[in-house]
């Protein structure tokens, strides 16, 4: 059974799904801790499901490496197969992204490398393109650059606004993350170490 961890920064819809999935009794993985770099809406999910939550909140962290140091400590407590970034705003230290790589996964609101950092949906709106996506990928010390793992296309429809938009990219992310998942327990999907 692979286990995971899941790290968040807000209200944790993927993490939902995730744990949706997680408990019928024939998915393969069960997410073990649920953390944050805040006091995050999304921890309520976790108590539905009983799973253990901790927070490393950015606000009190003197350097983003030592955030990271406390980060991977908290992680080391539950060693977790896999680590899941489920909209954790936060990039990661490279030396935590050492320890853990290639065992770090994100999602992107974006058909990667179209349109990576924090505002995917409105770049592609912007951008005036007719389609953009979404994207699970193997964390790097890059930006939404590491390699990726599952992707699809979603239409860019007339009239959509950033919200419009981002609401039908999510439940893709969520199917994609789980059946990312799902693969990697399997042993379906071999995690591709990143380039340094």
């Amino acid at each position: 059974m692979l286990t995971v961890a899941v790290l968040i920064s807000g209200g944790g819809s993927n993490l939902r799904a995730l744990l949706d999935a997680a408990a019928e009794s024939d998915f393969p993985a069960r997410v073990v801790v649920v953390g944050a770099d805040r006091e995050a809406d999304g921890f309520v999910h976790a108590q539905e499901y009983g799973i253990p939550t901790f927070t490393v909140p950015w606000s009190r962290a003197t350097s983003r490496e030592g955030w990271g140091a406390e980060l991977g400590a908290q992680l080391a407590v539950w060693n977790p197969d896999l680590v899941v970034l489920s909209g954790l705003m936060r990039l990661l230290p490279a030396d935590l992204v050492d320890e853990w790589s290639p065992r770090i996964i994100n999602t992107h609101p974006a058909y990667l490398p179209e349109f990576p950092g924090a505002h995917g949906v409105r770049d592609a709106l912007a951008a005036g393109v007719e389609r953009t996506g979404a994207s699970v990928i193997v964390v790097d010390h890059g930006v939404d650059s590491g390699p990726i793992l599952a992707q699809e296309r979603v239409p860019i429809l007339p009239g959509d606004d950033e919200h419009a938009l981002h609401e039908r990219i999510k439940p893709v992310e969520r199917r994609l993350l789980i059946d990312v998942v799902r693969r990697i327990a399997t042993g379906a999907l071999v995690l591709p170490s990143p380039a340094q």
